[in-house]
């Protein structure tokens, strides 16, 4: 048993955060699948523009798509489509063995609309379909615009990965747009046992920006809390996961929990341990998506003590009371967080379309 597989057994799937034609043309995703217990993948933005703008592994198709005169955001997202529905196809055994809950492979709509809900729930609708698989996932941020087309687009039976989560009070929201969804789903007569969703929230950025808040402030009590905002963020979001969507919860019969999904889960912070984000945020019905060089991490060092998430939300509570105690200002932080991710994602599609315009003229 590795210690991925030991990680299973607490209740953590592990889903690799990455992505290539590469990955697939060489037989390196099965080989993840068969020797390091992989059993999902999650991309973005910034995945597809590495894959798409180095190597060769793109330039037969470019060039095929240059023939036909596509433009570049369509050409875009063919190749991306092209490569989940593949992922997706590597990935069949696992999520037939596993009823559905893992065995997925996400793809996230187009950022620079997430703050228009009806064009956000309209391309969900068309990867949904241009994808075809019953393994796939689309990712929506959790921005405030787009917090209705998680729920119209759950309500059309598609499955859901909600990405881009920093707060708890935003995912009670996204808990609550979630349910909505479902049962929408449920009374227009869909079978809700086949409608997953996963609700993602980044750890290591948190730390990353609450710990430059915590060195300008620079007193030992800022000092000695350094790398602790991102899994006590965690834990807290669990218990309210616990509260919410545990034994009693008000979901239609048959209709499957939306599991936390810990993302950006490579530690930022080289002093921090390399499993930190997996070691303490282990438990039953999550998801954490990594890098390569974390599972790499995780398979080598373990660290696992078992489950780190169930009854720690208390503890959580007073380390972000300590916080906000030496002058830690989650509102901004959160805030900042949320618009430097839409921002960063944006970017990488914006610098993905100027490179495919150039290989594409």
């Amino acid at each position: 048993m590795t210690h991925i597989d030991e990680l299973a057994t607490i209740g953590t799937s592990t889903w690799l955060d990455d992505l290539s034609r590469e990955r697939l043309d060489s037989g390196n995703l099965r080989e993840l699948v068969s020797t390091k217990s992989i059993v999902g993948v999650t991309t973005n933005p910034a995945i597809f523009a590495s894959a798409m703008s180095s190597g060769t592994s793109y330039d037969a198709a470019i060039a095929d798509l240059k023939e036909k005169g596509v433009k570049a955001d369509e050409a875009v997202y063919s190749l991306a489509v092209d490569d989940v529905r593949n992922a997706c196809d590597v990935l069949s055994d696992i999520f037939e063995k596993t009823g559905g809950r893992d065995g997925r492979v996400s793809i996230e709509v187009d950022p620079r609309i997430s703050a228009d809900a009806e064009a956000t729930v309209a391309q969900a609708r068309e990867l949904w379909a241009q994808v075809d698989r019953p393994n796939l996932m689309i990712k929506i941020p959790a921005t405030k615009g787009s917090l209705p087309a998680i729920t119209d687009a759950l309500a059309a039976g598609i499955s859901v990965n909600v990405t881009l989560i920093f707060s708890v009070e935003r995912y009670a929201e996204v808990i609550a747009a979630y349910k909505e969804g479902i049962r929408r789903a449920a009374a227009a007569g869909k079978d809700v046992s086949t409608i997953h969703s996963v609700a993602s929230f980044f750890v290591s950025r948190l730390d990353t920006e609450v710990d430059k808040r915590l060195e300008l402030i620079g007193t030992d009590a800022a000092l000695a809390l350094r790398g602790k905002a991102g899994v006590a963020n965690a834990q807290r979001a669990y218990a309210l996961f616990t509260k919410e969507c545990g034994a009693g919860s008000d979901l239609p019969e048959g209709a499957q929990v939306q599991r936390p999904l810990w993302a950006s889960t490579g530690v930022k912070n080289p002093e921090y341990p390399a499993t930190l984000y997996v070691s303490e945020l282990a438990g039953p019905d999550t998801v954490n998506t990594m890098p390569e060089k974390t599972i790499d991490a995780v398979l080598d060092q373990g660290n696992l003590h078992g489950d780190t998430l169930t009854g720690a939300g208390e503890q959580a509570d007073t380390v972000f009371a300590e916080l906000g105690a030496v002058g830690i200002d989650f509102d901004d932080v959160f805030a900042v967080l949320e618009r430097e991710g839409v921002d960063k994602f944006v970017a990488a599609w914006e610098e993905l379309l100027a490179s495919m315009v150039d290989r594409l003229s």
